[in-house]
C-alpha cells in the first residue's frame, strides 16, 4: 500500500476578505474531490486573506499511478487562473510499521 500526500502553498491575488477566500478554497477542493477522488483540505493560513496551503492524500497499490494522479491535481490547481502555486511536494510513502492492537474481553468488569 502506498501513500501519497502532497501540499499545494497558493497566493490569492486581490481577495480582501476571507469569505472571498473560502468561496475560493471551497470551489477548488470540491472540484478536486469530485474529479481526482482524493482527500483535499486546506492546513494552513486559515485566517490570511491571500495565502493558504492545501492538502491533498490519496492511497493506491500503484506508486506511479499515485504520482501520476497527484502531480493531476498539481496541474488543475496551476490551471486556475485566480491562484498561483508559490511551492508544492509530492511524497511517497510505502514505509508503514505495523502496530499490533489486541481487545481482550473481561465479562466481569463494569
Amino acid at each position: 500500500m502506498f501513500v501519497g500526500i502532497g501540499k499545494v502553498e497558493i497566493f490569492l491575488p486581490g481577495l480582501r476578505s476571507l469569505k472571498s477566500k473560502r468561496r475560493i478554497i471551497n470551489s477548488i477542493k470540491d472540484k478536486i474531490r469530485s474529479k481526482f477522488n482524493v482527500g483535499v483540505n486546506e492546513i494552513d493560513f486559515l485566517d490570511k486573506w491571500q495565502r493558504s496551503i492545501i492538502g491533498i492524500v490519496a492511497v493506491s497499490n500503484d506508486s506511479k499511478f499515485l504520482r501520476s494522479s497527484l502531480n493531476k491535481v498539481v496541474n488543475h490547481i496551476r490551471d486556475n487562473r485566480n491562484i498561483n502555486i508559490l511551492d508544492w511536494s509530492i511524497k511517497i510513502n510505502n514505509d508503514f510499521e505495523t502496530e499490533k492492537s489486541q481487545f481482550i474481553y473481561n465479562e466481569n468488569s463494569s
